[in-house]
């Protein structure tokens, strides 16, 4: 295990955080809904594996990634609770959803089949979810094609349908009008399945916005991302509860210089001194998944106060201004998200300087970003 003294640059993740928002989730929408924690894309940039134990120890009974792949990595590791693979999978990887008890998100009679005689083969009936697309207009069945696509799949005795879902476009806004519109697409298409007489278990559609502001999309299971970890799912209203931030980007002072007015920093000469000034490198950049574009008007915390990234953020390090903070010395500890004593740096506020939005902050965070867990 790497040491964290030896670390020049980290992410701290606090699972207790991840835990306490997933309990939040529970209590907010009842004891008769599921959480379905979403772990895809890395965790948002948490880590997949320790995210997923802490949300199911918390109370998740579900989990959901985008990818075949990252279900597979799930249970590498021992996660034997159901996994919902959201996204598109070739036919070629049907015999992967059997061999590893995953769930496929399907919309193709090819899949079906496809899976249908993977399943047959191992002795297996594999359970399936249907996606409709009631106005995002991405992957999902049109409203009118689920029940036919139903028929045809239910003839196929190796495949058992568990799920129906859907996924909001505007769950985020203030004005309601568009998500309404789909909870009335979605209900016409739960209600035409039921009048078809296919039972589907499992009905869900909210995300962390939804799941927060409309409870008449709760139905019996939703899938918080953003908020479980801590992160505010729309920019234009407030949680309704607390919400507890996992994630504390971190790295160190690893140079402290004192250049004289008129010297320049960093490439192109972008910022020149206009005063002496006393210049701390801190060895992050875009190489880790910090955004080039906080050049020069992004800034970090150090010794609790706020210092400005002065030049353009480099592949791998960039230059703050510590002038106005006394006593900067090698090795003291930076945060670029999160607190430091009475000071925060949210994740919100990383992307709006980036002209970017909360979960690109984290989920780009590459992998040379050692994540530790406290």
């Amino acid at each position: 295990m790497t040491d964290i003294n030896s670390l020049v640059s980290w992410a701290e993740v606090d699972l207790e955080a991840i835990r306490r928002n997933v309990r939040s989730f529970q209590k907010h929408v009842g004891g008769t809904v599921q959480v379905m924690a979403v772990v895809k894309a890395n965790a948002y940039g948490h880590g997949a594996v320790p995210v997923a134990k802490a949300a199911l120890e918390a109370g998740a009974t579900r989990l959901a990634v985008h990818r075949l792949t990252e279900g597979i990595e799930l249970r590498q590791a021992g996660i034997s609770a159901p996994i919902l693979v959201f996204g598109y999978t070739p036919p070629a990887g049907a015999g992967e959803f059997v061999m590893w008890h995953l769930t496929p998100s399907m919309i193709t009679i090819e899949f079906a089949q496809a899976l249908s005689a993977q399943a047959a083969a191992q002795g297996q009936v594999v359970p399936f979810h249907v996606k409709v697309d009631t106005g995002m207009n991405r992957f999902g069945l049109l409203p009118e094609e689920v029940v036919p696509f139903l028929a045809a799949v239910n003839i196929m005795p190796a495949l058992r349908p568990e799920g129906l879902f859907t996924h909001f476009a505007t769950a985020d806004s203030l004005d309601q009008t568009w998500v309404n519109q789909q909870i009335k697409v979605f209900d016409q298409v739960i209600a035409s399945v039921k009048n078809a007489g296919i039972d589907i278990p499992i009905v869900h559609a909210a995300n962390s916005a939804a799941a927060m502001k409309l409870p008449q999309a709760h139905y019996n299971a939703i899938r918080p991302g953003i908020a479980m970890y801590g992160m505010n799912p729309s920019s234009e209203w407030e949680p309704v509860f607390e919400l507890f931030p996992a994630l504390t980007l971190k790295s160190r002072v690893s140079r402290v210089r004192k250049l004289p007015a008129g010297a320049g920093v960093s490439y192109g000469r972008t910022f020149v001194t206009s005063r002496p000034t006393i210049a701390s490198l801190v060895t992050v950049g875009y190489g880790d998944g910090y955004h080039r574009i906080l050049s020069n008007k992004g800034s970090v915390l150090v010794h609790g106060q706020r210092a400005p990234i002065i030049g353009r953020v480099c592949m791998d390090q960039f230059v703050i201004d510590v002038t106005d903070i006394p006593d900067v010395q090698q090795d003291d500890e930076i945060v670029l998200v999160g607190r430091q004593g009475n000071e925060r740096i949210s994740a919100e506020e990383v992307g709006r300087l980036a002209g970017t939005i909360n979960y690109e902050v984290t989920t780009g965070l590459l992998p040379r970003v050692i994540r530790k867990y406290v």
